[in-house]
């Protein structure tokens, strides 16, 4: 984080709000197809839309800090925009946890990214988690914000071990297919703006 400049700074600015943009798109995607039960898959969504951002991210500031701070953004849209009282921990920890993989590991390039993005996408869990975890107190949250009896019951209705493991799934699927359209898109339009080779990232 030291080595961070006012630049990089501003360019983590630029990459979250077309993130966050890019998540409104799929947002309005989910809701048209999914409705009231949309809000499970926006973690997927996001995954399959965004990638581009983590690897422009990854390329055009190759330090240690940026993914983290990206994850600290969503931390902080979770805890400032109603969402459960414990939203914003897995933003946190994850954010974290794909910055140390992609700048701190040995691992190959293509292993890295992919991995370190799945496990970012993650990040986007923590409004959901406590539906199966903590249900008790997310029942009591929902209904310390005016919602009546019967939405609850509805919103819960999928809660079940095999919703819980699909939701896995499909931010694991959807961030591998995610980036390998991302890595398209950045070889086609990013790469060779500066100077670097068409190997991709994940074929």
């Amino acid at each position: 984080m030291k080595s961070f400049k006012i630049q990089d700074l501003i360019s983590v600015g630029i990459y979250a709000a077309i993130y966050y943009l890019l998540m409104a798109i799929a947002v309005f995607a989910l809701h048209m197809g999914f409705g009231i039960f949309s809000y499970m898959f926006i973690p997927s969504g996001t995954a399959l839309v965004a990638g581009i951002v983590y690897l422009l991210m990854t390329h055009r500031i190759p330090k240690f800090g940026a993914i983290t701070i990206l994850g600290l953004v969503n931390a902080a849209f979770f805890m400032f925009s109603g969402y459960f009282a414990l939203s914003f921990i897995p933003s946190i920890v994850c954010g974290i946890l794909a910055d140390v993989i992609q700048h701190k590991t040995n691992l190959p390039e293509k292993i890295r990214t992919l991995l370190g993005y799945t496990i970012f996408n993650f990040s986007l869990t923590g409004p959901i988690l406590p539906m199966w975890f903590m249900q008790d107190a997310y029942k009591e949250a929902l209904a310390s914000k005016g919602k009546d009896a019967s939405y609850i019951t509805e919103i819960l209705k999928p809660v079940n071990n095999m919703t819980f493991a699909l939701i896995i799934l499909s931010i694991i699927v959807c961030s591998i297919i995610g980036l390998w359209i991302a890595n398209n898109i950045y070889q086609k339009h990013f790469a060779k703006t500066k100077g670097q080779t068409n190997e991709n990232i994940i074929r």
